[in-house]
């Protein structure tokens, strides 16, 4: 059986006896072509089932439709309603989305950059993995051209377009949160100390308890990862004290969520033992008993706001000037303090 091939612009000309390039107006609606002739192309265009050749296109162009995204990880809450903002914005605009995930992982987000390059994409939005300490691959974007802008997690040596929140304030609010409630000896699982949300959130904390006239103390920050397992393992770690917290400042929810289960397992209860806030707003925090405060940030808006800074960027050129979006955060009080 003999595949048909695909129909082309010059089918479309043929059958009408206009040229080619006609055509090719005709479908982008140019003000030369007239009226009639648009219609006749587009009824036929339709009638054959053409589709134009994207790959074609996007060698002429340069570029396609499409913009590329890069995340740590899909699973979590934050990023996958980021991402449905990102579409949202992206739909509207004509463009579709690519999305990979560099999962934590450096190397792995260097490949994702490159791999989107290489098809071509009009632009890339970018949270960094916890493991990102160089900024090469992004200096690549900067030398080639290519619009990028960076959300949540960002490289502050680069200079491109942020959008992210208001992590100084939320770890703030968080913790004077736990300082009015009583609670003495508050300790911090922090993340990466290179990450700029990790330095952000820890310079909250400890301004929080410097204006409250508490001592800093640094056997009570434990610097980990993003995920549950970095609660868990940093839980741990002051459990080990002689001295135990009675309360707990996470970095992000699955944190929190991590040094909630050792929590219990060691038997202690929450909050009379120990108190416990997170960061982000996770659907889960409201599920577990008992339910978690913490930190609502706005992920949907942070990706509808970076696709449009984007989209901007991409439509002005080289003429763009890049900006900082800071949106704000809100404490969510549950039973968990």
């Amino acid at each position: 059986m003999i595949k048909a091939r695909p129909v082309t612009i010059k089918d479309i000309a043929k059958q009408l006896n206009i040229s080619p390039s006609t055509v090719s107006r005709a479908l982008r609606d140019h003000p030369d072509i007239s009226p009639e002739t648009k219609k006749a192309v587009n009824n036929l265009a339709k009638e054959l089932d053409y589709h134009p050749n994207s790959i074609a296109q996007s060698l002429q162009k340069r570029r396609t439709n499409l913009i590329g995204v890069i995340v740590p990880e899909i699973k979590h809450d934050f990023f996958s309603a980021a991402i449905s903002g990102i579409e949202e914005i992206a739909y509207r605009a004509g463009y579709a989305i690519i999305v990979s995930q560099s999962n934590e992982n450096y190397e792995r987000e260097v490949v994702n950059v490159r791999a989107l390059l290489s098809n071509r994409v009009a632009g890339l939005l970018i949270s960094i993995s916890q493991s990102t300490a160089n900024s090469d691959h992004f200096k690549l974007l900067e030398r080639q051209k290519t619009p990028f802008v960076f959300f949540d997690r960002v490289c502050e040596d680069v200079n491109t377009s942020k959008v992210v929140v208001d992590d100084f304030d939320g770890a703030y609010t968080a913790t004077e949160h736990l300082i009015k409630k009583g609670y003495q000896r508050i300790a911090h699982l922090a993340g990466p100390k290179h990450i700029s949300i990790s330095k952000k959130r820890l310079e909250g904390y400890k301004s929080a308890l410097n204006e409250n006239n508490m001592l800093f103390d640094e056997r009570l920050v434990v610097y980990g990862g993003f995920n549950e397992e970095e609660g868990r393992l940093g839980f741990q770690r002051l459990f080990q004290l002689e001295q135990m917290p009675d309360a707990i400042f996470a970095v992000n929810d699955p944190v929190a969520i991590g040094a909630f289960e050792k929590i219990k397992e060691h038997g202690f209860k929450i909050p009379e033992d120990i108190a416990l806030v997170g960061f982000s707003n996770n659907p889960v925090t409201r599920l577990i008993e008992p339910s978690l405060t913490t930190i609502s940030q706005p992920a949907y808006e942070v990706g509808k706001r970076a696709a449009k800074l984007l989209i901007e960027q991409i439509k002005s050129g080289e003429n763009f000037i890049p900006r900082k979006e800071v949106l704000k955060t809100e404490l969510i009080i549950r039973n968990s303090t």
